[in-house]
């Protein structure tokens, strides 16, 4: 690990002086590599620093307890010796996991696609409930997002929603969020005070730039029609709705939110190349998935892996066995506490297979 984190450092410190060159500066596109590549470094170098300093206080501490020392003194040095002997564990524990093979999606920003399930005018009402935890949760982080496409029923809630969020990082929040999401709660519309379960779907997409996708325009059938529904005074009047569809993989694409053609068809070519891309992904990483897979799951829609108990006030993720009895406060965003334990585990999961 430490010839490791040696290169890691002198890699860190020639991508430094890189990027303080006056031709690297003038090409753009390098200097941009070289900056992304830079920072993406200095956290595990800066963690190496403070661990290298931890070895040195004790190597000092060992020197000096070799010496003789009045009592004081010496339960003095022995006792900072010891916290800095459990400093270096946990360095060693944080370097480890900075040191695992990153998901190469995980700096990057995300499309989201909620689904009302199992549950009728219920699972649309859970769905637009969970519609409104991941945005309150984004508003939070501040940061930003956008709706691509929704389809909203008569009744309330939502029957799909699909929206960017667009935030550096984004991914490796939520990639855990993908799954089917499950309510338990008695309906305004239930007299006898029954229980009913309720389901919706969450895919979360890293949002993909067009260098790492290539679409033949050859396999597209584009199709333009008039919007249906809510959107405006013109949304009815004028051919401006789009579907988009991948004729290899049957993948199907409609966005009619926007009063442009133009700008719907950009919307939804921005979905199909986020669920082109998951594709191509999980057909690679499926052997490995068979083989070794993550107590935090797949990342599989049709894996159930929340339950949301409104009688009971709690939300238990099936996945890691945690649960928590703060609705209200999740449903409104605060989510931090699920999504740190789902990383730390899967962390811990990854550190196992790589032990």
């Amino acid at each position: 690990m430490l010839d490791k984190l040696e290169f890691i450092e002198s890699k860190y410190h020639d991508l430094g002086e890189k990027i303080s060159d006056p031709e690297i500066i003038n090409n753009q596109d390098e200097w941009r590599k070289f900056v992304k590549e830079h920072s993406h470094l200095e956290p595990i170098v800066n963690k190496y620093r403070e661990y290298k300093e931890v070895l040195n206080g004790i190597t000092e501490s060992k020197e000096m307890l070799q010496d003789k020392l009045d009592k004081d003194f010496k339960d003095m040095v022995e006792l900072e010796l010891a916290e800095l002997t459990e400093k270096k564990n946990q360095f060693e524990q944080e370097l480890k996991v900075l040191l695992l093979p990153k998901d190469i999606n995980d700096d990057k920003s995300v499309i989201v696609e909620i689904r009302a399930g199992a549950g009728g005018s219920e699972a649309a009402l859970f769905a637009g409930d969970l519609f409104r935890m991941y945005t309150r949760y984004a508003e939070r982080h501040g940061w930003k997002y956008e709706i691509m496409s929704s389809s909203i029923p008569d009744m309330g809630g939502i029957k799909e929603m699909i929206f960017l969020i667009d935030a550096d990082g984004a991914y490796s929040k939520l990639k855990y969020e993908s799954g089917v999401h499950r309510v338990q709660r008695i309906p305004t519309t239930e007299s006898g005070g029954r229980i009913h379960t309720s389901t919706a779907t969450v895919a979360v997409l890293p949002e993909v730039e067009d260098v790492e996708i290539e679409i033949n325009q050859n396999d597209l059938r584009v199709d333009v029609y008039r919007s249906s529904g809510n959107g405006g005074q013109s949304v009815n009047t004028t051919d401006s709705a789009v579907r988009i569809t991948h004729v290899p993989t049957g993948q199907v694409v409609t966005c009619q939110d926007e009063k442009s053609q133009l700008k719907n068809k950009e919307k939804a070519m921005k979905i199909l190349k986020a669920r082109l891309y998951e594709h191509e992904q999980q057909k690679q990483n499926a052997e490995i998935a068979e083989n070794r897979k993550s107590q935090v799951g797949t990342g599989d829609r049709s894996e159930r892996i929340r339950t949301y108990n409104f009688p009971q006030g709690r939300i238990t993720d099936h996945r890691i066995g945690m649960t928590v009895y703060k609705l209200d406060d999740f449903l409104d965003g605060g989510i931090d506490e699920m999504v740190d334990a789902l990383t730390t585990t899967d962390q811990a999961e990854k550190l196992k297979m790589h032990a």
